[in-house]
C-alpha cells in the first residue's frame, strides 16, 4: 500500500467520531467559509442527470450526498458510504429533514474496498475525504472498478496554490487552526490533523496525474479560491 495519509485509519476513524457535532462548522473554516459555493460549482460542472445511480463516497454528514438526490430525482438513488457511524447519524438526520428518505441509501464502509459489483454506478463522487483516506490511489482504482463505462468521478477538494505569494498565505492561514478549535472547544490537535492533511495533500497537477493512472481520461480541472480547492472530473475509459 502507497500511504498518501500516513495517519493510523483507527485514529482517523476516532478523530472524526469526536469532531462529528462540529463538521459542518469545521468545512467552513478549512475553505474560508466558501464550501457550500464551491459544492454548487461542482455539482453543476457534474452535470447530474435524472434517473443516475449515484454513490457519494466519505459523504459525512451528506451535504453532497443529499444535492445529488435531489439531482437525480425519484428516477434515480443515491448510495452515500461512510466509515464513521457519527457521522451517518448526522447524515441520516439531513436526509429526513430534507425528505429524501426515498432517494437515498446510507452505508457504512471502506472507501478502499467498496461492497459493489463492478461496473454499478453512473457517478461517483468524493467530497473533501481523499486527503483522508490511508491510500487515495486505492480508492481511485475502486472507484473505477464500481463506475460503468464512460461514465464519471467527480471529485472536490482542497488543493495547493501555485502562487507563491497566494501559497505563503495559504500555509500561514493553517497556523490559526488552533485558535479556530479552541473556538469552537474542540481538540486542538484534531484540528492540527485536519490542516496537516489540507496543507499536504497533492496538487491539483499530482491528482490529474493519479486519476490519469487509474484508468481515467478526459480529465477536467476547476481550481477555486486561487487554487486552495480544486474540482476533478474524469471519465472511465471503456476496456476493449
Amino acid at each position: 500500500m502507497n500511504l498518501t495519509n500516513k495517519v493510523p485509519e483507527k485514529d482517523v476513524h476516532d478523530l472524526f467520531t469526536r469532531v462529528a457535532p462540529h463538521y459542518d462548522q469545521m468545512n467552513n473554516i478549512i475553505s474560508l467559509g466558501t464550501q457550500n459555493g464551491w459544492r454548487r460549482k461542482f455539482l453543476k460542472e457534474l452535470n447530474v442527470q435524472p434517473g443516475d445511480f449515484a454513490l457519494d463516497l466519505c459523504c459525512g454528514t451528506a451535504d453532497i450526498t443529499t444535492a445529488l438526490a435531489r439531482k437525480v430525482g425519484t428516477s434515480g438513488n443515491v448510495i452515500g458510504l461512510d466509515f464513521n457511524q457519527e457521522m451517518l447519524d448526522l447524515a441520516d438526520k439531513k436526509i429526513r429533514e430534507q425528505g429524501l428518505q426515498k432517494e437515498i441509501q446510507l452505508k457504512q464502509g471502506d472507501a478502499m474496498h467498496l461492497p459493489y459489483n463492478d461496473n454499478s454506478f453512473d457517478i461517483v463522487t468524493i467530497g473533501f475525504g481523499l486527503r483522508n483516506v490511508p491510500d487515495a490511489n486505492q480508492v481511485l482504482k475502486e472507484i473505477n472498478r464500481v463506475l460503468k463505462p464512460n461514465e464519471k468521478i467527480g471529485i472536490l477538494e482542497t488543493s495547493q496554490p501555485t502562487n507563491p505569494i497566494v501559497r505563503l498565505g495559504w500555509k500561514g492561514y493553517f497556523k490559526l487552526f488552533p485558535s479556530f478549535a479552541k473556538l469552537l472547544r474542540a481538540n486542538v490537535s484534531d484540528y492540527q490533523y485536519l490542516s496537516n492533511t489540507t496543507a499536504e495533500f497533492v496538487s491539483a497537477a499530482k491528482l490529474t496525474l493519479m486519476l490519469e493512472n487509474n484508468n481515467f481520461k478526459n480529465v477536467q480541472v476547476t481550481k477555486l479560491n486561487l487554487g486552495a480547492g480544486a474540482i476533478h472530473i474524469g471519465i472511465k475509459k471503456k476496456i476493449r
